[in-house]
């Protein structure tokens, strides 16, 4: 059952603007490369050929953050390290999101002392959490599955 015969004699089939803005959003998301500990290199599998991000939009990690709308912190942050993912947060265009990768990320992991941060969501909004020391390239991948997901779900009245 093709798109052809869905869409009848007319020749066109109606939708509205929220699906197709939400659709784009989430075929075109280009992540800011921050790799901060050892979640950095399950990050760069995760955009190898044997993994693939490429099939979701992600053709290349960006380096500046005025061209990405996804942040994937991934690794440990420190507190030093913590103004300096602010400013990147707040240099990135809206809308944007934020992925935090493995248990340093989402929560401190297993330091828990004065110079790590217990949990990035103490200075980013964190939009999903993906689990794991480190987590797995496909734990990645379904994080950014649940995003799109999200995305999805959106509203007009969210955008503004």
């Amino acid at each position: 059952m093709g798109l052809e015969e869905k869409a009848g004699n007319l020749g066109f089939f109606t939708t509205t603007l929220e699906n197709v803005v939400n659709w784009s959003r989430t075929r075109a998301m280009w992540p800011l490369l921050s790799g901060l500990a050892c979640c950095a290199i399950e990050m760069m599998s995760a955009q190898s050929s044997h993994y693939d991000m490429s099939r979701f939009g992600m053709e290349l990690m960006r380096a500046s953050p005025r061209q990405s709308d996804l942040l994937i912190v991934a690794g440990r942050v420190t507190n030093k390290m913590a103004p300096v993912l602010r400013r990147l947060y707040d240099q990135m265009p809206a809308p944007k999101w934020v992925i935090a990768m493995g248990d340093c990320a989402s929560n401190g992991g297993v330091f828990n002392n004065y110079a790590i941060l217990q949990g990035v969501d103490e200075v980013l909004p964190v939009d999903v959490y993906v689990a794991g020391c480190p987590p797995r390239p496909e734990a990645l991948i379904h994080g950014i599955l649940v995003l799109y997901d999200k995305v999805q779900q959106e509203s007009i009245t969210e955008w503004a």
